[in-house]
């Protein structure tokens, strides 16, 4: 399925207000395009695939029936996607991939969820619950705690001695995933989470996301179980992750929640740590 025309909010490039070869007027640009046309298909291939992709579809494709066929075909998507590294130099036109859909979501990939590791306070997260002391920013390690597995993240978040729960919903609209998108292909939502304990208090972590609908019906949800941390453990990290496939038409929003409390009922920041969380849509 060729999606030929991106929605509003998708910045892959800038559109040229004219072509910087436009030269003197319309003849020259004609005889310039006739050029073009007699060049064998595979070479033609190989130059339009160098132009970026929303001048492909928003001005290239314009051109005329022979560029529309070579611009929607697979030839073209799976070259640029081997050009950008999405697809590897032995990946075959008829492997039943959509190259040109697996290339705009490539280029699109992000983590959707925002401050996902403190570094901007509680800014973006939503206070569903702040039992105890309620939340906290700490540095990485903190108090009888482990590095984390990156070096890019450097603070986490800690709950208290009663729940403490956070979250965010993320509009896929607005993130430019648009109707067509979500109802037809379904690509995978892939949600994931960091958690910890500190190595002198258990704790209970959970995770909860659900995908939406416009009114906010529940369209699929994943929920963990509460997952208990031992008092006197390692203190290490641990990743949860979940994927969402074949959900159904009709999402529109990703609710994230995550939380937890120690077990310990000590005074102050000895609960459960969480950082790095991640959304993202991917083929």
């Amino acid at each position: 399925r060729s999606l030929h025309l991106p929605p509003p909010g998708w910045d892959i490039g800038v559109i040229p207000a004219t072509p910087p070869d436009a030269g003197p007027g319309p003849a020259a640009a004609l005889r310039r395009l006739e050029k073009m046309e007699s060049l064998p298909e595979p070479l033609l291939v190989r130059i339009l695939a160098s132009v970026p992709a929303v001048e492909l579809i928003l001005v290239c494709r314009l051109v005329c029936s022979q560029w529309k066929a070579l611009i929607d075909s697979t030839a073209l998507w799976l070259l640029k996607c081997q050009q950008e590294g999405f697809a590897g130099e032995d990946a075959e036109e008829e492997g039943g991939a959509n190259w040109q859909m697996l290339y705009f979501l490539n280029k699109r990939k992000r983590n959707l969820i925002k401050n996902a590791t403190g570094e901007e306070s509680l800014e973006h997260w939503v206070e569903v619950e702040s039992g105890g002391d309620g939340w906290k920013i700490e540095e990485l390690p903190g108090d009888f705690g482990k590095d984390f597995p990156s070096d890019e993240v450097h603070k986490y978040f800690v709950t208290s001695f009663e729940w403490c729960r956070k979250s965010q919903v993320i509009d896929l609209r607005a993130e430019g995933y648009w109707e067509e998108l979500m109802d037809t292909i379904q690509p995978k939502i892939v949600v994931k989470d960091w958690y910890a304990a500190r190595c002198d208090a258990g704790c209970l972590y959970e995770l909860t996301v659900r995908l939406l609908s416009e009114t906010d019906e529940v369209v699929a949800e994943y929920k963990s179980e509460t997952i208990a941390l031992p008092q006197d453990n390692e203190g290490e990290w641990n990743e949860i992750s979940h994927t969402f496939t074949d959900y159904g038409p009709g999402v529109r929003f990703v609710y994230f929640e995550h939380g937890g409390q120690d077990t310990v009922f000590w005074k102050g920041w000895y609960g459960a740590r969480v950082t790095h969380s991640s959304v993202t849509v991917e083929l």
